[in-house]
C-alpha cells in the first residue's frame, strides 16, 4: 500500500492540509448539483435545450470512468503530484467553462473539468489515511463523508444564488479562489509520498468501459428525438457499445487486476445492489436536474428558490440515509429498507407525473420530501449489502462497483430524462403553433430553447406554453414510475446475509450519498471501518487496564506505553521518548523507572534499550492489543489473509496512544 511519510505530520500542518483536500472535494462534490439551478439561465443565454442533459452527464461519465484510473495511479507512483495534477485540471476547466459561449463548447469544458474532478475525489480520502493516525483515521474520514452531505445542500443553494445575484459563469468561476488556496497549501505542507505499490494498471479494460458506457449513453439521449432510432447514428452508436463491452469481457479474463472482476457478476447479492444503485442513481439526478426547470419556468420562482425548493428532497436523502445505516449497524437487518425506500420513491414519483402549473409548491415539496427519504433508504444498503456478500479480496471492488453502476445510473437517468424531456416539449410547441396564432416573428422553436421568451407572449398563450414545460416534465416522471417499480422487484430479491461485525462501523456518506463511484483497496476499506470502530473503544487509561489483566502485566499504564514504544525502537533517548508522550522528560522518569527496576529497560550511555524479557512482556501486551482488534473483523477471517494480519499488528501498535496519566504526577 502506498504511504506516506514515516510520521504524521505535527497538527497546525495536519489541520491545514486536511482543511484544503476538505476544500478540494467540496468543489468537486459541488460541481455534481450546483448547476442543476443554474441550467435555465444556462440554456436561455446559450440556447439549445436539446443539449441541457448532457451539462451534467458530462461531468458525471467523466469523473465515472477516471476515478478508479486516478486510485490506482496514487497508488503506484504517489498521491501528491497527480492529486496537484487533478486540482490544475479542475481549475482550468472551470474557467473554461466559465469562458464558454456555445453549449457543445460549456459541454467539452465540463468534460474536462469532471476528469479533475474525479481525481479530487479519489486521491483525498487516500490521502487522509497517508497523514492521520489510525486511531484518529475514522474521525476525519467521518468529516470528508459529510463534505458529500453538506454538497447536496449547498449545491443548488448556491446555484441559484450566483445565477440571481451575479451571473451564471460564477458557478465555476467561484472553484477559481478557492481551488487556487487548496494548492498552495497542499504544495506547501504535504509531505511527499516515500513508497509505492506496484501493481498493474488496467487500461484497456478502464477504455473500453467508458467507450461502452458513452456509447449507451449517447444513444438513449440522441435515439428518437435528434435521430431516428433506425438511424445509421443511433445503430453505429449501440454496435459500437456492444463492440466495446465485448472487447471489455475479453480484456477483464486476461488482466491481472482488473477494474470490475468478472466474478463479482457471479454474487447475487452484489447484482441485485448494483441494479438497485443504478435505479437510485437514474432518479436522483434526473430529478435533481430537471425540478429547478420546473420551478423556473413554469412557477416562475428565482434561481436561488428552486435550490431552496430542492432542500425537501435533500433533507429526505440525508435523514433515509443515515437513518438506514444507524438502523443497520444496531439490528443487523437492511432487506426492509431497499423494499421500504423503493416502494416509497415509486409512489413519489407516481405524484410527481401528475404535477400540474396550478400545483402548489408545498404539495409538490411533500412530494420531494417523499421521495428523497426514498431513495435515501436504498443509498446506504445498496453499498453495505454488497460488501458483506464478498470475499477480502473483492472487498473495494465490490464497493467501487456498486457506487459506478449508481453512477452510470445517473447518467442514464439525466440523458433519459432529457431525451423524453425534449422529445415531448418539442411535440406540444409545434401543436401550440400549429393551432394558435403567434405574434408576428415570434419562433416557437426558439421558446423551447429559451424558457425567458415564454415570458414576452400574451396571457392566454403563455399559458398553454407553461403547460407544455409543466406536462413534458411530468411525463419525464412518468416514465421513471416503471424503473422504480422494478427496483421494488430487486429489492425483494435482495438475499439478507448476517452482518460481518465491520457493519457496525455505521454508514459512511462518502459512499451512500456520493454521486460518483468511489476507489478504495480492500485494505483501506477495511481499514477505514476499524478506524470508524476504534473511536468507540475505551478511553486510553481503561484500554491499559485491560491489557494489563489480559496479558498479565502489573505496571501503569504510562509504564506500558513506553515499554512499547522501547521495545519499537529497541533503543530511545529519554528526550526522544518524552517528545514522543509530550511531556517532560522528569514527568515520564518514573514511568520508566518501574521498567527499570522490573528488568525490562536497562539504562546504557544516556539511552534506554529494551531487555529480552522487556520484549517478551511487549510482545504480550501488543498480542492481547491484536485480538482486542481482531474481534472488530469477526466475519473476514484475517488469520486467512496475511494482508489483514499485517493490518491488525500494524494497528496494534500505531493505536497504542500515550496515556492521560503520564500528563499527571506519578507514584513512585
Amino acid at each position: 500500500m502506498a504511504t506516506g511519510p514515516a510520521g504524521p505530520p505535527r497538527r497546525g500542518r495536519l489541520y491545514a492540509i486536511l482543511g484544503a483536500l476538505m476544500m478540494a472535494m467540496l468543489l468537486a462534490a459541488l460541481d455534481q448539483t450546483i448547476v442543476a439551478t443554474a441550467l435555465p439561465t444556462i440554456v436561455g443565454d446559450l440556447r439549445g435545450a436539446e443539449h441541457l442533459s448532457w451539462v451534467v452527464t458530462a461531468y458525471l461519465l467523466a469523473t465515472t470512468t477516471v476515478t478508479p484510473l486516478w486510485g490506482r495511479l496514487g497508488d503506484q507512483y504517489g498521491r501528491k503530484h497527480l492529486f496537484l495534477a487533478s486540482i490544475v485540471i479542475f481549475l482550468v476547466g472551470s474557467a473554461l467553462c466559465g469562458l464558454a459561449r456555445t453549449m457543445p463548447e460549456l459541454i467539452a469544458f465540463r468534460a474536462l473539468q469532471g476528469v479533475g474532478g474525479g481525481g479530487l475525489m479519489s486521491l483525498a480520502m487516500a490521502i487522509v489515511g497517508d497523514v492521520v493516525p489510525p486511531r484518529e483515521r475514522g474521525r476525519y474520514q467521518g468529516l470528508f463523508g459529510a463534505v458529500f452531505g453538506v454538497s447536496s445542500v449547498l449545491g443548488p443553494l448556491l446555484g441559484g444564488f450566483f445565477v440571481d445575484h451575479l451571473s451564471w459563469p460564477w458557478v465555476f468561476y467561484v472553484n477559481l479562489p478557492l481551488g487556487a488556496a487548496a494548492l498552495a497549501v497542499i504544495v506547501a505542507v504535504l509531505p511527499a509520498d516515500r513508497r509505492h505499490e506496484r501493481h498493474p494498471v488496467d487500461y484497456p479494460g478502464i477504455a473500453l468501459l467508458a467507450t461502452a458506457t458513452i456509447c449507451l449513453v449517447l444513444a438513449a439521449t440522441w435515439g428518437g428525438t435528434t435521430y431516428a432510432w433506425g438511424s445509421p447514428v443511433i445503430v453505429g452508436l449501440l454496435a459500437a457499445a456492444v463492440t466495446a463491452a465485448l472487447g471489455w469481457l475479453a480484456s477483464a479474463r486476461r488482466a491481472a487486476e482488473p477494474v470490475l472482476p468478472l466474478r463479482l457478476f457471479g454474487v447475487e447479492v452484489f447484482v441485485v445492489s448494483a441494479a438497485l444503485g443504478c435505479a437510485v442513481g437514474f432518479a436522483m439526478l434526473g430529478a435533481l436536474t430537471y425540478l429547478p426547470l420546473y420551478l423556473q419556468v413554469v412557477h416562475g420562482v428565482s434561481a436561488t428558490l428552486s435550490g431552496v425548493h430542492l432542500l425537501p428532497m435533500v433533507a429526505g436523502m440525508l435523514v433515509g440515509s443515515i437513518g438506514s445505516g444507524q438502523l443497520i449497524s444496531r439490528y443487523g437487518r437492511y432487506k426492509v429498507f431497499p423494499v421500504a425506500g423503493m416502494t416509497i420513491t415509486a409512489l413519489a414519483l407516481w405524484l410527481l407525473s401528475g404535477l400540474e402549473r396550478t400545483t402548489s409548491t408545498a404539495v409538490m415539496n411533500g412530494y420531494l420530501l417523499l421521495l428523497g427519504l426514498g431513495l435515501g433508504l436504498v443509498m446506504q444498503v445498496t453499498v453495505i449489502a454488497a460488501q458483506n456478500a464478498v470475499p477480502y479480496r473483492d472487498l473495494g471492488a465490490a464497493t467501487a462497483g456498486v457506487t459506478f453502476f449508481r453512477s452510470i445510473g445517473g447518467s442514464f437517468g439525466v440523458a433519459v430524462f432529457g431525451s423524453l424531456f425534449s422529445s415531448r416539449l418539442e411535440h406540444d410547441i409545434a401543436r401550440i403553433a400549429g393551432t394558435a396564432g403567434l405574434p408576428p416573428g415570434f419562433d416557437p422553436r426558439a421558446a423551447g430553447e429559451d424558457p425567458a421568451l415564454i415570458g414576452t407572449l400574451p396571457p392566454a398563450l403563455r399559458v398553454r406554453f407553461l403547460d407544455a414545460y409543466n406536462d413534458a416534465i411530468a411525463e419525464v416522471f412518468g416514465w421513471a414510475v416503471p424503473v422504480a417499480v422494478a427496483g421494488v422487484l430487486l429489492a425483494l430479491l435482495l438475499r439478507e446475509i448476517p452482518l460481518r461485525a465491520t457493519a457496525k462501523a455505521g454508514p459512511d456518506l462518502g459512499e451512500g450519498m456520493a454521486g460518483t463511484p468511489t476507489y478504495r483497496t480492500s485494505r483501506q476499506e477495511v481499514e477505514g471501518r476499524l478506524s470508524r470502530l476504534m473511536m468507540r473503544d475505551a478511553g486510553a487509561r481503561e484500554m491499559y487496564a485491560r491489557l494489563g489483566v489480559l496479558a498479565e502485566v502489573h505496571l501503569p499504564a504510562g509504564s506500558m506505553w513506553a515499554l512499547c514504544r522501547i521495545a519499537e525502537e529497541g533503543s530511545v533517548s529519554s528526550a526522544e521518548l518524552a517528545r514522543r508522550a509530550g511531556v517532560p522528560v522528569q514527568r515520564g522518569r518514573p514511568y520508566v523507572d518501574r521498567l527499570v527496576r522490573a528488568g525490562y529497560v536497562v539504562r546504557r550511555d544516556g539511552r534506554l534499550e529494551i531487555t529480552d524479557a522487556g520484549r517478551a512482556t511487549a510482545e504480550r501486551l501488543l498480542a492481547a492489543r491484536n485480538r482486542g482488534l481482531a474481534r472488530h473483523l469477526a466475519g473476514w477471517s484475517p488469520e486467512d489473509h496475511a494482508e489483514l494480519s499485517r493490518l491488525l499488528a500494524e494497528l496494534a501498535r500505531d493505536s497504542l496512544d500515550a496515556p492521560p496519566d503520564l500528563r499527571a504526577p506519578a507514584r513512585p
